[in-house]
């Protein structure tokens, strides 16, 4: 059978990585000593995050779906030293469970954690709160949270970062998007002697013009995180779904943190771990290379989530006739439908103005917004609306 247009053109250009990037020198990688499991020997890979100094597993562990404080606790047995969580998961119980998780192994490890409050005065009392929570006297990263303007980054958040660099509760400063669009990048540059990382959305669905702009963050010398990895985490097509098979059988997550693992400019990453099954397939990436198989495997993944995944690339926005954050809302639902975490979506969709928490896609007689990605975009909102109003 002829292959479709769109898997044809997603094999040739939607996986593969630029020339520029294929020509440049290999990142600067280690290989840390094997550790004996029952089924298998574990290879962690490390890289250098930027002008931290920081020696990170490729592989780092994003705590903000976690509920079993015990994965987190072999994930640090077996040599993962990047945690990552923020005040507002679990409605502000993330941190006090990694703080448990990880408690007796500061000196091994580093804490990551985050806050999207702008102002200086409550950004600073939040931070304390994190400390407390996490049962440590400093972050090693304090990073703002999920913008995605050069002006979000403001005087008042770059004078709360200085201030707790300054009496020792932060080590670095950092900035935190889903988009990873140009203009916040050009204002994380703009001030590159203030901000040390950049943690930005990064996966196999994203558009390639991301890519110089992550050559242009790690140029600068900043730390490069990726998140949102797995591209929404739909790790579990129901039977009767198109691709359904062969997800199940091949591993799409597995396929799709290896293709994010090939980029050199990505120095660590934290994907969403739950368990031991996912904790030990993680691991798993850092030992297999990407391959054409996995290719084929996310040429489906990427049929079965194209209408339901937003890839945050901005082009609907201002384009809803009431005025809704649909890219937001679509993140939202995700956290339900990809992640299990139907509390965080929930809470996430009331942090919206009331008024906007009040529209109805049900109030327009036809969708306004055209996702050039193919998401369902009435569908999708709609949803969000139905399960979190």
């Amino acid at each position: 059978m002829k292959e479709s247009s769109s898997r044809r053109n997603f094999l040739t250009a939607g996986i593969g990585l630029p020339a520029a990037m294929a020509l440049r020198p290999e990142r600067r990688e280690e290989t840390a000593p094997a550790y004996a499991e029952p089924s298998s020997r574990i290879e962690l890979k490390y890289n250098i995050l930027g002008r931290t100094k920081m020696k990170v597993t490729s592989v780092a562990f994003g705590c903000m779906v976690t509920s079993d404080p015990s994965v987190i606790t072999k994930a640090a047995d077996l040599g993962i030293n990047l945690f990552d969580t923020a005040r507002g998961y679990q409605n502000g119980n993330n941190e006090r469970m990694v703080g448990e998780a990880l408690k007796g192994r500061r000196k091994d490890i580093y804490i990551s954690s985050k806050n999207p409050l702008a102002t200086k005065k409550e950004a600073l009392a939040n931070l304390e709160t994190s400390l407390k929570e996490l049962n440590t006297d400093y972050l090693d990263i304090w990073y703002l949270h999920a913008k995605s303007k050069a002006t979000d980054i403001t005087d008042e958040w770059l004078e709360a970062q200085a201030q707790a660099k300054k009496e020792g509760k932060i080590r670095f400063a950092g900035v935190s998007t889903h988009s990873g669009h140009a203009d916040l990048v050009n204002g994380v540059l703009a001030h590159k002697d203030q901000i040390d990382v950049l943690l930005s959305s990064y996966n196999f669905t994203m558009s390639h013009t991301i890519d110089p702009v992550l050559e242009s963050v790690s140029k600068a010398g900043l730390g490069i995180v990726g998140m949102k990895v797995m591209a929404g985490g739909f790790r579990k097509p129901k039977p009767g779904d198109k691709n359904y098979e062969i997800l199940k059988r091949e591993g799409a997550m597995l396929a799709a943190l290896k293709w994010v693992l090939r980029n050199p400019y990505i120095n660590t990453t934290i994907p969403s771990i739950t368990d031991m099954d996912q904790l030990d397939e993680n691991l798993k990436a850092m030992k297999e290379k990407f391959q054409e198989k996995d290719e084929k495997i996310l040429a489906a993944q990427l049929e079965y989530i194209r209408p339901l995944y937003c890839r945050m690339c901005g082009s609907c926005s201002g384009t809803c006739a009431q005025g809704l954050p649909v890219s937001d809302m679509i993140r939202y639902l995700s956290y339900v439908e990809g992640y299990g975490q139907y509390s965080l979506g929930r809470e996430s969709f009331r942090e919206l103005p009331e008024d906007l928490q009040a529209r109805r896609c049900t109030d327009c007689t036809r969708c306004t917004v055209r996702c050039p990605n193919g998401v369902q975009v009435a569908q999708r909102v709609g949803r969000a609306q139905e399960i979190f109003a």
